[in-house]
């Protein structure tokens, strides 16, 4: 990477962690318009530092794109189509991070499938007529946090951050507020993103893995 690239993309990544601080302050505190101009630059800007960078997949920018959608259809009362444009950015996130996993394992999968089966039992019967598209959406979430923790820490931590921050706004879908969960879901969002897509920077182009996680390495020799 050429040195003008790379201080272009220290400077996008800064002005990313810069808007999200801004958001999540904007929202810890209520201020309305801050809130909704500071949520739909932070997408944008995660794009923007995408192309500074050699190795991150086009799969990855085009969930980025589908996320700005949401941020910004959940800023009206477009809730289901949203909830749309979230579920392909995840279908984006699984074709990326299922085509070569570092290790599979099948505690992991269950341990997710649990949760997620516990989050709709608890939260169903409040959801009312959004209890089957936030079901079908919080699977596909689960989906991109088992295959994300499959190919290895950076991302699996994106993945599960992800899941923490959709299933606060689920809790609040279901009438279960609490003071603080918006700051929460969104400094656990614009994390959980971070890591989605700068974890994909361990794959080359041609889907192989560039550094294998540790466990495999020892079984390699």
């Amino acid at each position: 990477m050429k040195l003008g690239q790379l201080a272009s993309g220290r400077r996008r990544l800064a002005a990313y962690w810069g808007a999200a601080a801004i958001h999540v302050a904007a929202v810890a505190v209520d201020i309305k318009l801050l809130k909704q101009t500071s949520k739909v630059t932070l997408m944008p800007l995660l794009l923007s530092w995408t192309r500074t960078q050699e190795d991150i997949p086009p799969l990855i920018q085009a969930a980025l794109l589908a996320s700005a959608a949401g941020d910004l259809l959940l800023e009206t009362d477009l809730q289901l189509a949203g909830i749309a444009a979230f579920a392909a950015a995840h279908a984006c996130y699984l074709a990326v991070y299922l085509t070569k996993p570092g290790e599979k394992s099948w505690r992991v999968l269950a341990a997710y499938g649990a949760l997620w089966a516990a989050l709709i039992a608890l939260l169903s019967k409040d959801l009312g007529s959004q209890r089957v598209p936030v079901a079908a959406y919080a699977l596909l979430l689960t989906a991109t946090a088992v295959a994300s923790g499959w190919h290895d820490k950076r991302s699996g931590l994106g993945g599960a951050l992800f899941l923490v921050s959709d299933a606060l706004i689920a809790m609040r879908m279901a009438g279960r507020d609490f003071p603080g969960r918006g700051a929460l879901v969104m400094s656990t969002y614009a994390t959980g993103q971070y890591l989605l897509t700068s974890g994909a920077k361990a794959q080359s182009g041609d889907g192989q893995t560039n550094a294998l996680p540790l466990r495999p390495r020892r079984r390699l020799r």
